[in-house]
């Protein structure tokens, strides 16, 4: 599933190709796609004939703010590309892949196009005037940006201090840190040097500040990276991300540790893989 690395890739992509772009039409190919409202017709009325003037991004989510002519508002666009999804910025002349659920026509003769081969991804559009989260329940009880200000070592230490779950299920926790996944959780753990399974309560201060400086470091890198592709993420130019090469421990069990040679350990935490090295995190 993309995390918060991939997801900022396809937003700062989509903001050089999209903004303040008029949305001339569309075509929802699988209905289940569009999550709200549940009427395909009412999806497409409400976005034709807006104009996206920026992307952003909320933990996995990205929403497209909508304006008229006049630049009022006319809602939101959300997007949540779930496990296969990608949003490609494509010529409408190109064959139309198999996997595409939705296509957003565009002037001179483009096409964004939502492709995706597990069809769990989904596109809203938020009317103007009510509340996104109220919409796109998801995110409603999200935890703060780790990319932020509000990314403090206090916080993360007040969300997890005492706290008896594994330190690696409480970073895929989407209402403490917005965003993490299982990439970025195992590459932050191993820049820390903390255990997957290590308890939250045995933490000090100290390991968790390390931590949180840990989380910052991998996500940045991530992006200056493009993110990271091991079978479906690719940019709207339908790039590959380069992270994967740099990755230490994410899906290299039985590789060489880069920092010890040791060989890296793959185990299950609450139904998850997990990856790490025994010796740089004892």
């Amino acid at each position: 599933m993309p995390e918060l690395p991939e997801v900022e890739t396809v937003r700062l992509g989509l903001d050089q190709v999209t903004t303040n772009k008029k949305i001339k039409g569309g075509e929802v190919l699988l209905s289940q796609s569009i999550a709200y409202p549940f009427s395909v017709a009412e999806f497409l009325t409400g976005i034709t004939g807006t104009q996206l003037q920026q992307w952003q991004r909320r933990g996995k989510y990205l929403l497209g703010k909508l304006v008229d002519s006049q630049q009022q508002p006319r809602g939101w666009l959300g997007v949540h590309l779930r496990m296969t999804g990608q949003l490609l910025w494509l010529d409408q002349a190109e064959a139309i892949h198999k996997h595409t659920r939705v296509r957003l026509f565009f002037d001179q003769g483009q096409d964004l196009r939502f492709v995706d081969q597990r069809t769990f991804g989904k596109m809203w559009w938020v009317p103007p005037h009510v509340e996104v989260a109220k919409v796109i329940t998801g995110l409603e009880f999200m935890g703060v940006e780790p990319l932020s200000i509000d990314f403090t070592p206090d916080y993360l230490a007040a969300q997890i201090h005492k706290r008896k779950r594994a330190i690696k299920t409480a970073l895929l926790d989407q209402t403490i840190v917005a965003g993490i996944g299982n990439i970025y959780a195992d590459e932050a753990l191993f820049l820390s040097g903390l255990k997957p399974d290590r308890s939250c309560a045995e933490l000090t201060l100290g390991e968790i500040n390390n931590l949180q400086k840990a989380i910052i470091e991998v996500l940045e890198t991530s992006i200056k990276h493009g993110g990271t592709t091991f079978s479906n993420f690719l940019n709207v130019q339908g790039i590959n991300g380069n992270y994967g090469g740099v990755a230490n421990v994410y899906n290299r069990a039985g590789q060489p540790c880069k920092v010890c040679q040791t060989a890296i350990i793959k185990i299950k935490l609450s139904g998850r893989s997990s990856h790490f090295c025994p010796s740089c995190q004892p």
